[in-house]
């Protein structure tokens, strides 16, 4: 076990306390043990501040609760990074506090790392988990999102950024990433304060790296009302937060001196989708008609 690399998995969390003891209890679960866990807190008013003080009590050989100065909230970003500063593993993992692992994501995802040192980050597709509610109608909705490329494949940049700019499926979750990379594109972007802060980490790191996009599953994305996602849809921040990506990556784009024409053509495009939502939702009505339209076509040239 000595010689297994260390993983550091950090868990950010404001106001949890309904999941986040199953997030850690996923963690306990691993069959790989070489990890630390580093319990974030961005300055939680409920219990979830106790349950995390109590696992760094209980264990803190392997558990350690981290806050910024003076309990304040600094939001997703800003917590990611403190968790950074302060992890020893080669390797980190990030893990919601409202979502779980499933037994063997860090045995796994390490062995793909070691397997593929040139790759700088491994993540697979993620369940939406709705059955946790226990409830009938809930059972049956449970699905794995598509990975949206090739499974267990390496990406070479900048190809998987333009591929998640259009669709937000393939946005790497779930993922285990090279600290040293980390380190070397400058971690999460504190502006970023809730959605999006993904976004802008996993474009750092596809336009720097090979990143390794494995066909299994491990984590569990648990659907309910109070998540950052789904929070945002309701009050309009994704839309702000959608503008606040875009321009950002536009700058981040011409800094690091990116010339790809698929990587500045899918920038482009989200601009104009992000403009004109109206015409861009006609547009796709009409591909859709013209694509049914060409299946039927062929059919009746088979028949």
């Amino acid at each position: 076990m000595n010689n297994q690399p260390f993983v550091s998995v950090i868990i950010i969390f404001w106001n949890a306390d309904r999941f986040i003891a199953e997030a850690i209890e996923s963690v306990f679960a691993q069959t790989y043990r070489a990890w630390e866990l580093l319990l974030v807190d961005d300055g939680s008013s409920d219990c979830s501040t106790t349950i995390a003080r109590s696992y760094s009590e209980r264990d803190p050989q392997h558990v350690r609760y981290l806050e910024h100065p003076g309990h304040a909230n600094r939001g997703m970003s800003a917590s990611r990074n403190l968790g950074i500063r302060n992890a020893q593993g080669s390797y980190v993992a990030f893990l919601d506090a409202d979502d779980v692992w499933l037994s063997n994501i860090l045995e796994e995802q390490v062995a793909i790392l070691e397997t593929y040192p040139e790759a700088a980050m491994v993540y697979g597709p993620i369940e939406y988990w709705y059955s946790w509610t226990g409830m009938p109608e809930d059972r049956e909705r449970d699905y794995v999102e598509k990975l949206g490329v090739p499974p267990d494949t390496i990406i070479e940049p900048p190809r998987l950024c333009p591929l998640f700019l259009r669709d937000k499926a393939t946005v790497p979750s779930g993922i285990l990433v090279r600290r040293d990379v980390i380190e070397r594109v400058g971690g999460f972007e504190d502006t970023f304060r809730g959605e999006y802060e993904d976004q802008v980490f996993c474009a750092k790191i596809c336009l720097d790296a090979p990143v390794f996009a494995s066909g299994q599953c491990w984590y569990r994305y648990r659907q309910h009302p109070g998540s950052c996602v789904l929070t945002g849809q309701i009050t309009g921040e994704t839309h702000s937060a959608r503008l606040l990506f875009l321009n950002w990556l536009t700058k981040y784009l011409s800094e690091q001196k990116v010339k790809d024409r698929g990587v500045w053509r899918a920038r482009s495009v989200e601009f104009w989708r992000f403009s004109h939502p109206r015409a861009f939702r006609l547009l796709l009505r009409g591909e859709r008609f013209m694509n049914r339209i060409n299946g039927l076509l062929a059919q009746y040239g088979e028949s």
